[in-house]
C-alpha cells in the first residue's frame, strides 16, 4: 500500500508520456521505444504509458519513474482491446509495470474487470480502468480501481465521435465525482493539457503528439494540403 501511495504521489498533477509505435511501423522496435520513453523522461514525464511485456521490461530497465503497462489484443469475440487477460496483468506486473491498464468498458469481454482488478492487486501494482463513458468510470471506481481514464471516450461504438477534441466534459464529471481521472485521448497541444488539469485530471496523458510521428506528419500534411483546395 506504501508503495502504491508512493507511485500515486510521483503522478500526480504530471504528465505521463504514451511511448507506443504504430505496429508494424518503422518505429515499431523496443530499442526506439526505450529511447522515446528516455527522452520523455528528459523532458519531465513523471510517467510512461507502454505496451508489450518485452517493450515494458525494456523500459523499466533503464527509467525510474513509473511505467504504465498494457497489452494489446484484437479478439474475435470481444471489442476489448487492452489488456483483456489476467495472465496479461500478471505478466505485465511480472515486467516491472507499477501502473497496468485495463479496458474496464461494459462491453462484452473475456475476464470481468473485477477478475482484471484482482489481477493488478495480485502483482502488486495499481489498477488503472481505461473508460469510454461515465457509466464505465463508476462501476471501476466502485470496484476499486485507483485510477480512472477516459482513454477510451470517442473510440467505441457508443461514443464515436469526429472531433478531434478531447472529452473535457467527461473529465469534469468525472472529477466532480471524485475520481482520479487520468485525462487521455486527443490531448494534442500544451493548452489542452493544462485544460484537462483545469477540469479536475488528476494527471495528462499524451501520446500520438509526442511520440507517433506518422500521426504528427499527417496532421500538417493535411492541414497544408486544405489550404490548396
Amino acid at each position: 500500500m506504501m508503495l502504491n501511495s508512493t507511485v500515486l504521489k510521483q503522478i500526480e498533477s504530471g504528465l505521463v508520456v504514451s511511448c507506443q509505435s504504430l505496429p508494424g511501423s518503422a518505429m515499431d522496435r523496443t530499442d526506439i521505444v526505450v529511447a522515446m520513453a528516455q527522452a520523455a523522461v528528459a523532458g519531465g514525464a513523471c510517467a510512461l504509458r507502454v505496451e508489450g511485456v518485452d517493450n515494458v521490461r525494456a523500459v523499466t530497465a533503464v527509467v525510474t519513474v513509473p511505467v504504465i503497462g498494457i497489452v494489446k489484443r484484437d479478439l474475435t469475440d470481444s471489442p476489448v482491446r487492452i489488456t483483456p487477460w489476467i495472465q496479461d496483468v500478471l505478466d505485465l506486473g511480472g515486467a516491472g509495470a507499477a501502473i497496468i491498464a485495463f479496458d474496464a468498458t461494459l462491453r462484452t469481454r473475456p475476464e470481468s474487470c473485477s477478475r482484471l482488478l484482482g489481477a493488478c492487486r495480485t502483482a502488486g501494482c495499481i489498477a488503472m480502468a481505461d473508460c469510454a463513458t461515465e457509466a464505465d468510470a463508476v462501476s471501476a471506481w466502485s470496484l476499486g480501481c485507483d485510477l480512472i481514464g477516459t482513454t477510451l471516450s470517442g473510440y467505441t461504438a457508443e461514443t464515436a465521435t469526429d472531433s478531434d477534441n478531447p472529452d473535457f466534459a467527461l473529465i469534469a464529471r468525472l472529477a466532480k465525482l471524485g475520481c482520479r481521472v487520468v485525462a487521455e485521448g486527443r490531448i494534442r497541444t500544451p493548452q489542452q493539457a493544462a485544460l484537462a488539469m483545469r477540469q479536475g485530471a488528476f494527471c495528462v496523458t499524451v501520446g500520438s503528439a509526442i511520440t507517433r510521428i506518422e500521426h504528427i506528419t499527417e496532421w500538417f500534411t493535411h492541414a497544408i494540403s486544405k489550404e490548396h483546395l
